[in-house]
């Protein structure tokens, strides 16, 4: 058994230099655009030119298209040099309503390793139209309403930005009712429809008038939706709910069914326009799908799992009407709470395919991890132990290289273990069992194992000594730090003819998961740790 090498503070301050020296490599990223909807394969840019290098380089360098998201949209041509689009791109698909819609790349080469930024920037086209959700609206305003009250209507939803997204409303003429368009915070637009003359049943109980939602494109796209509006008799007061907004917060991972909260509203009419009924106010799909609202109580409820990372927030538009037909609007904002329920992930971009046994300072492996959980939840270590002669060096962003300190002596060691760590900081807890979990790049704690085999044992068998890994990067508190693992083994071993270490690459996933009952604390065992949001 070797001694374990103790870390040396220059060693920790290099491999600093060396990352803020590989992140300055082009710090400033090459910027495209194509609009939506081009076809694939279309020609996007000239890579070689753009990067400044010569014909011929991309190819031998081993030039290649990483992309921060699961999706790869584009492909390079390393004989051509040219980047195209590798399928047809819908923005509101990629981006929703974001503006401006960025994909992110990398353009990454080897001998030696070097990163560029790219930044693909999806230009919206008018390709949607305005939609109402309903086809019909029934708006009932007493006959005592006066002049200039404003009543909401149902708004439109339009799934392009800017320009090409919805501008303006307009309505059908009629004597009594103008429409107005309103800006809300969020950056939608309501159409609110403003009373210009005083109302009497008696003379006209109801209008129908045809509500038009249109964009700003060239020519505009419309969407339109039928109002019709009864004319009630007298009811002095509407319900008022009692707080507006309502606020809560809920865990993402809240079970289905789950009461998040009750609301109430007041109506000081006496007999039937005193009673209030609840319900949502121009919910979109999204909204309905994900909650529901008791008529009676005003109690809402979780219809639908909640998901931090797609939406962190909603706006819930509540309504309370009385016997009357007369509504108070209120707000319900509700907060979701980021659960660790990621797991990081790791993905090996190059492995070498053989070392020679004397070779100098070696590019083992490149590597990314990355943790879709934000805060603590999304803070990742990674670390290898300190008794090898290999060592880890971050490059650009969340990018490793694995590579060996000193040249490397077969006939000195016939084995080693390295096992590269890779721990979020979050809670709670959550267990989960150079298998179908790692086959999704979906891992938290991945050992990497090196081993040599025993040139006349193993009978050309990868050789696997028994016992028992290091158990943990980190003792963890009783806040419940999330602690998965998984085991990723790569055989290392040698020939005695050619004196190379050759890789292999079976995976063997097996969990490892900690206690709690100690303090967050560095493991002497390991070195070369470096901390990731």
């Amino acid at each position: 058994m070797e001694k374990l090498e103790r870390i040396h503070p220059n060693r920790q301050v290099l491999a600093f230099i060396l990352m803020v020296f590989f992140s300055q490599v082009r710090s400033e990223p090459i910027r495209y655009s194509v609009p939506e909807e081009t076809e694939s394969g279309s020609f996007v840019a000239h890579l070689t030119k753009d990067l400044g290098l010569k014909t011929g380089e991309l190819a031998a360098r081993s030039a290649r298209v990483v992309s921060d998201d699961d999706k790869q949209p584009l492909q390079l041509d390393r004989q051509t040099g040219d980047l195209l689009l590798k399928e047809k791109l819908d923005r509101e698909e990629l981006c929703g309503p974001t503006e401006p819609c960025v994909l992110h790349f990398q353009v990454l080469l080897e001998m030696p390793v070097q990163f560029f930024q790219g930044e693909l920037s999806i230009q919206d086209i008018n390709d949607h139209s305005p939609v109402f959700p309903d086809k019909e609206v029934l708006l009932k305003i007493p006959e005592n309403s006066q002049p200039g009250t404003l009543f909401p209507l149902i708004l439109a939803q339009d799934m392009d930005v800017g320009s090409n997204g919805l501008q303006q409303y307009t309505i059908s003429p009629n004597s009594h009712f103008h429409i107005l368009t309103r800006n809300h915070s969020e950056g939608k637009k309501y159409p609110d429809l403003v009373q210009d003359k005083a109302l009497d049943r008696e003379e006209q109980p109801e209008f129908s008038l045809t509500l038009m939602a249109l964009d700003g494109g060239s020519p505009p796209r419309s969407g339109t939706v039928m109002v019709r509006i009864l004319i009630m008799d007298v009811n002095d007061n509407a319900p008022e709910f009692v707080h507006t907004p309502y606020e809560v917060q809920v865990l993402e991972n809240s079970p289905l069914d789950s009461p998040l909260l009750s609301v109430t509203a007041r109506d000081v009419d006496a007999g039937n326009f005193g009673s209030v009924s609840y319900g949502l106010f121009q919910a979109p799909d999204e909204i309905k799908q994900t909650f529901s609202i008791n008529e009676v109580t005003g109690e809402i409820r979780l219809k639908k799992k909640l998901d931090f990372e797609k939406i962190k927030s909603y706006h819930v538009e509540i309504e309370a009407t009385d016997g009357g037909g007369l509504s108070g609007k209120g707000t319900v904002v509700i907060e979701v709470v980021d659960v660790n329920d990621n797991a990081p992930e790791l993905s090996i971009s190059s492995l070498t395919s053989s070392i020679p046994e004397n070779a100098p300072e070696t590019v083992v492996s490149i590597f990314r991890i990355r943790d879709k959980d934000s805060g603590d939840n999304g803070k990742m270590i990674c670390s290898i132990p300190d008794n090898l002669p290999f060592i880890l060096k971050p490059i650009f962003k969340n990018f490793y290289t694995l590579v060996t300190e000193r040249p490397l002596d077969r006939e000195s060691r016939a084995e080693y273990n390295i096992t590269i760590t890779i721990t979020d900081l979050g809670t709670p807890r959550l267990k989960t069992e150079v298998s179908s979990l790692f086959l999704f790049s979906v891992l938290l704690f991945v050992a990497v194992r090196l081993c040599r085999r025993n040139r006349a044992a193993s009978g050309g068998r990868c050789s696997m000594p028994e016992g028992h890994f290091p158990g943990h990067l980190v003792d963890v508190s009783g806040t419940g730090t999330l602690s998965q693992s998984y085991q990723y083994e790569v055989c290392l071993t040698g020939d005695s003819g050619t004196g190379e270490f050759k890789f292999l690459k079976p995976i063997f996933p097996n969990l490892l998961v900690q206690d709690t009952g100690e303090d967050v604390k560095e493991n002497p065992k390991y070195r070369n740790s470096f901390v990731f949001n």
